[in-house]
């Protein structure tokens, strides 16, 4: 095992003026199950192929351990990776598939049989190892392909979506598997996913890239309840937060009937760098229903139920101004999202209203999107 350390690493691909990744710094702990994940695009699957040796390194250097593996070949950086496309031979039995790369290695024949009898019992596939793999399900030739990584005994798993090819179901199931064989195995590992709900379950630490820039690093739990800046509120979560641009009216944010009371570090904040206006975040549980004549209450004209049994959500228009229209959850721009009781929901077309909790309303500079309050 090892740690991993991306120290100012960037990558720019020929004949783009822009980095794919730009001087991404990150440390990653021996041991560690850390997540890249970002829309597509941002830059995670470009930095996890150059520490698996597949892009090159145009400026900055990797460290696998204390060893600088930059310039290394990727057969040399004793690692193993998992691919979105299992890659699996099919003419070979799932015993071969898993000890082949070992087989290539020159490794003894009774040690290969052995690591995938081991990796095979860690899997529960040992009843499947004389099988093909057009024999096995989805989930199956996953786990057949971590057995192929398992068997080789890296010091760090590299996975690019793995689970991308799986079926709802089926990926609930195996991204369980997976964090829980990695905790098990204790081997560093970084993930990449554009999910971020895989990304809030199964990181230790969720690193947050965009147009290759790192955002935040943090635990998942850090993640959703101090996002770093703007893209990283509306990013993580689900439902998204709600995001909206006030204006600044004495101790207040004000939009249309709505009346926000700011906090004294944001004010604080907002007075030192002369803004009238600023970026409100809320999450679609962190509102409370009230009646119609509560001071400062938000209407909303309720356009979709989304009933889920043990929850509801609510997906509506903030009523005021023609600045209402700024208003929305990451996920929709135009429209509001709250949760509410599923016992009481409204109908479509009705009019609930609803205060904001003072101790989960995020504040954002709408110059430049960061945090104003730490």
């Amino acid at each position: 095992m090892a740690s991993v350390t991306f120290d100012k690493a960037t990558r720019v691909y020929p004949g783009s003026d822009r980095p794919a990744v730009d001087a991404l710094d990150l440390e990653i702990a021996d041991g560690e199950f850390l997540v890249l994940v970002g829309p597509s695009g941002c830059g995670k699957s470009t930095s996890l192929r150059m520490l698996a040796g597949l892009e090159d390194v145009n400026a900055g250097r990797i460290l696998i351990g204390d060893r600088d593996v930059t310039q290394v070949q990727p057969k040399d950086r004793d690692i193993a990776m998992v691919f979105q496309n299992y890659a699996l031979y099919p003419h070979m039995t799932v015993a071969d598939n898993m000890g082949f790369a070992l087989k290539i290695a020159g490794t003894p024949k009774a040690e290969i049989e052995t690591r995938v009898k081991e990796a095979a019992k860690i899997l529960d596939l040992t009843e499947y190892l004389g099988r093909k793999p057009k024999a096995l399900s989805g989930g199956q030739r996953q786990r057949v392909a971590m057995g192929r990584a398992i068997v080789r005994q890296p010091r760090v798993f590299l996975m690019d979506e793995p689970l991308s090819n799986l079926d709802a179901k089926l990926r609930v199931q195996t991204r369980t598997q997976i964090a829980s064989l990695q905790r098990r195995l204790g081997v560093t590992t970084v993930y990449v996913t554009h999910d971020q709900t895989e990304a809030l379950t199964m990181g230790d630490r969720i690193a947050v890239l965009n147009f290759g820039v790192l955002q935040q690093v943090g635990t998942p739990r850090e993640m959703y309840d101090r996002p770093a800046n703007v893209f990283v509120a509306g990013f993580i979560g689900s439902p998204a937060m709600n995001l909206g641009e006030f204006r600044v009216v004495g101790d207040e944010a004000v939009l249309g009937a709505a009346r926000v009371p700011l906090s004294a570090a944001a004010r604080k904040a907002l007075q030192a760098s002369g803004e009238d206006k600023v970026i409100v975040g809320f999450r679609p549980e962190a509102t409370e229903r009230v009646s119609e004549n509560t001071p400062g209450a938000l209407a909303v004209t309720v356009n979709l139920v989304e009933e889920l049994g043990s929850d509801a959500f609510i997906y509506g228009s903030l009523e005021g101004e023609e600045e209402a229209a700024k208003v929305g959850s990451g996920e929709d721009e135009d429209q509001v999202i709250i949760r509410i009781d599923p016992r009481d929901v409204p109908d479509k077309g009705a009019k609930v209203h609803v205060t904001i909790r003072p101790d989960a309303q995020h504040e954002f500079s709408v110059s430049s999107g960061e945090r104003l309050v730490d």
